[in-house]
């Protein structure tokens, strides 16, 4: 029988073992409940996570003590303290507030409020002795499960979504943020958690729009009768017969899609930069139905950060940020770690003179998200693991994403051939926006292993991952399945690096 040339089979050693390895996954995978497959997940990061990093220090728990100034009824918390079983006084990212001598101070935290709200039921039981890190470690194995459930939406072949989802887990830096969860990498993780749920909502009101508009008669059908009376009624009231209007063109799952998502913007703002996503994807038929539901939706949570900063600080936009771009100076180098040219890393430094938020630092931060090396040093020999000399060892700067997770180079391919699909046009630009918003900001996360950041676009990012992983799939080639996994498997190795290198030198 000749073969399509579409399919080419693959005779090589490699080949055939990666294509056995898939087709015994598929095998599993076919008889078991997917929802078993997911608590497999959680269960697996939870305890890869825990055991990455046991001794929790709690030293950098800022929302640990926002929440306890909510159930206080403050919003600045008690700063600095100094004396005492828990104290905050070497806590970066706080603005002092001028206070009286002799009387108690305070500092504001520039942070939006959905971590400390979580956090405030244990602050109650256990107050500021609650282990916040550890909430962290067991939401992010949570998302690991909300990915699961999120990439077999996105494919039938539950062969690849194991594989994207085994990717996120443990092969992008969500692994080092979530097994760290100190401030700002809790911020991150819970993010993560909404956007993942806003999208999976998307794509479940996208499945059902269809299945609506595949039934004949669909809303005559289960309308319902209606009475005279609640028509002339709707007829004669202007504010009915707009609310009958808006609602006729919004999806209720589109709506809570947008919805969740925004919450994820309490977290962290920049990922509601991820918009564009909504427009594409989702229940109603056309771009401005769906965007029309989820930025409803999302409105509400945005409305609720917008009233938090008016009420906490008086002004629109939390003001602790320019405050401590001013007056704390962050230096990207020592120069010394630079592996490029001395003149080029000698400029490497933040321009205090351009904005918090500002396209002039777009250079540098994109040099450290794409094009950033680890430490070299040659004099070391082939040490790898050795904490006082090793060839190669993680930049606190950070990485470029391309080097600590290598597996999403199979979006690149994937978003240059499929660019026409709604899906992956909205996922491009909801990680490009992304993207772009981090890159102007001053700072992108020193102290880290990677590029922190990148959490904020990796649900979109994972979106492409998995629809590659099923395209190479889909063609029946063990060359291109073995690229695959050989890509998902240098991802899992090298953050594994990054967390040992990372709890070794206390970052």
């Amino acid at each position: 029988m000749q073969r399509s040339i579409a399919t080419p089979l693959d005779r090589s050693p490699t080949g055939w073992l990666v294509g056995d390895l898939f087709g015994r996954l598929r095998a599993v995978l076919g008889h078991m409940d997917a929802t078993h497959v997911g608590l497999f997940f959680v269960t697996l990061a939870l305890g890869i996570y825990a055991f990455s990093h046991p001794s929790r220090s709690g030293m950098y728990d800022h929302f640990v003590w926002q929440a306890d100034a909510f159930w206080h009824l403050r919003f600045a918390i008690a700063f600095p303290v100094e004396s005492g079983p828990f104290t905050n006084g070497y806590f970066q990212d706080v603005m002092p507030l001028p206070s009286e001598p002799g009387q108690p101070s305070y500092g504001l935290l520039p942070f939006p409020p959905l971590p400390a709200l979580l956090l405030m039921p244990f602050v109650g039981l256990f107050g500021l002795a609650t282990d916040a890190q550890l909430l962290g470690v067991v939401i992010g194995a949570l998302n690991v499960g909300l990915a699961w459930r999120m990439t077999t939406r996105l494919t039938d072949s539950r062969a690849a979504a194991f594989l994207a989802t085994l990717f996120f887990a443990f092969g992008t830096v969500h692994w080092y943020a979530s097994m760290l969860s100190t401030t700002w990498f809790l911020a991150h993780v819970i993010a993560i958690t909404f956007v993942l749920l806003g999208i999976t909502l998307a794509l479940d009101a996208e499945r059902g729009y269809r299945v609506r508009r595949s039934i004949p008669n669909f809303r005559r059908t289960t309308n319902g009768p209606r009475s005279a009376l609640s028509e002339t009624f709707e007829q004669s009231s202007l504010f009915l017969a707009w609310f009958r209007r808006l609602r006729q063109n919004i999806d209720p799952v589109q709506f809570m899609a947008g919805f969740v998502f925004g919450i994820g913007a309490l977290a962290r703002l920049p990922v509601i930069f991820g918009a564009p996503f909504f427009l594409f994807v989702g229940g109603g038929g056309s771009l401005w139905k769906r965007g029309l539901a989820a930025g409803l939706g999302a409105a509400i949570p945005l409305t609720v950060l917008v009233v938090y900063n008016l009420a906490a600080t008086g002004h629109l936009f939390n003001p602790a940020y320019d405050y401590l771009y001013r007056t704390e100076y962050v230096g990207y180098l020592p120069p010394a770690n630079c592996l490029f040219p001395a003149d080029f890393c000698a400029g490497l430094q933040i321009d205090r003179s351009l904005g918090i938020e500002d396209v002039g630092h777009l250079p540098l931060n994109s040099l450290i998200m794409l094009g950033w090396l680890p430490i070299y040093q040659p004099e070391c020999g082939l040490q790898l693991l050795n904490p006082d000399c090793a060839l190669l060892q993680p930049d606190p700067i950070g990485m470029s994403v391309l080097l600590t997770s290598p597996a999403y180079l199979l979006a690149i391919p994937l978003a240059l051939v499929g660019w026409r699909r709604r899906l992956v046009a909205g996922s491009v630009l909801a990680l490009v926006a992304i993207a772009v918003i981090n890159l102007m900001h001053f700072s992108q996360g020193w102290v880290q292993f990677g590029y922190r950041f990148s959490n904020d676009f990796a649900p979109f990012a994972l979106i492409l991952v998995t629809l590659a992983i099923a395209w190479l799939v889909a063609m029946r080639n063990r060359l291109a399945m073995a690229l695959a996994v050989a890509l998902v498997a240098a991802s899992i190795i090298i953050n594994a690096w990054g967390i040992y290198w990372g709890v070794i030198r206390g970052w």
